[in-house]
């Protein structure tokens, strides 16, 4: 395969997953905020902090009230990674790659960016915004859906997946970061009903409520919810879950092709670097020092993907 066809499938899946980890992002700080006494300007400045677009946004804005923030994560172009910047961007790649991709992935892909330009065309009322999240949720579904159910686990399935799975490792640990960093100001908060309430909202940005209760039960704790978002290897959105699958489809593209490159070898020194953690490990060295790193050693990992598979090329 071309490296610039591998290049275009590897980010248009990128891009449609963050355009759905975007609108997940907004709707943990709409909930977040809603349980704040303050006016909530303090955690949408962490939202669009978590979200890597402060410089940006900066640029346009000096206020960070909540219709201004969801604004500019949801539908302003002048955000590259706003949704519906992110959707066009996964659009734009698709057809470069169209002749890569099954019929229905294209249709679904194409269905999905016509579905949310029309739901972005104008500024969201506030009562409207949970109806919003839901239709760029259940739009991105079916794009995954599609390539589940009708392309070839080769070349191209594998690096559609690299794509997906290394933004969703990134959106978790900024997600946990968003909450445990930034939203829980003092240590005596720890354990609190408002503490519970902001954790209760995090399982449900990753759609996590249900599961968390089948492994963990009622109770929902600090730790507990950590290691459900960090180890479980049955959670699809945690860290753990997401460097396996990493590892599976690079291991299937070495297969394939019969060479070992340098990303095959870091995916490996990673993953046991993640290994060599427990809940109580990560505690100790810091919950947001160790989600800093783990985000750095993603990044690291995508682009050592890009360079041996010469995406540019």
């Amino acid at each position: 395969m071309l490296g610039k066809t591998a290049g275009g499938l590897f980010w248009m899946f990128r891009y449609i997953e963050r355009s759905e980890n975007i609108a997940r992002l907004v709707d943990a700080g709409l909930r977040m905020a809603l349980t704040r006494p303050s006016n909530g300007r303090d955690e949408w400045s962490s939202v669009i902090d978590t979200a890597a677009v402060r410089e940006d946004y900066l640029e346009r804005h000096t206020d960070f009230s909540m219709k201004t923030a969801i604004d500019f994560l949801l539908r302003d172009r002048a955000n590259p990674s706003s949704v519906l910047s992110s959707i066009t961007t996964a659009r734009s790649n698709a057809r470069l790659v169209r002749t890569a991709l099954t019929r229905e992935v294209w249709e679904a892909t194409n269905e999905c960016w016509i579905t949310l330009s029309d739901v972005l065309a104008k500024p969201i009322p506030e009562r409207e915004i949970p109806d919003v999240l839901s239709t760029i949720r259940s739009q991105n579904a079916q794009v995954r859906g599609a390539l589940h159910g009708t392309m070839l686990r080769n070349e191209i399935f594998n690096f559609c997946r690299l794509g997906t799975f290394l933004e969703r490792a990134d959106n978790t640990a900024r997600i946990l970061d968003v909450k445990y960093y930034v939203l829980l100001p003092s240590a005596g908060q720890v354990g609190s009903s408002l503490d519970n309430v902001q954790w209760e909202t995090i399982l449900r940005s990753v759609s996590g409520q249900r599961s968390y209760r089948a492994t963990h039960g009622p109770d929902v704790t600090t730790r507990d919810i950590v290691h459900f978002m960090v180890f479980d290897t049955q959670m699809p959105r945690s860290l753990i879950f997401c460097y396996n699958k990493l590892a599976d489809n690079l291991a299937y593209l070495k297969l394939d092709d019969g060479i070992r490159l340098p990303c095959h070898d870091l995916i490996d020194e990673q993953r046991k670097w993640l290994d060599s953690f427990n809940v109580t490990e990560v505690f100790d060295k810091g919950l947001h020092e160790f989600l800093d790193e783990y985000k750095q050693r993603s990044n690291s990992l995508g682009l050592q993907i890009e360079q041996d598979y010469r995406f540019y090329q």
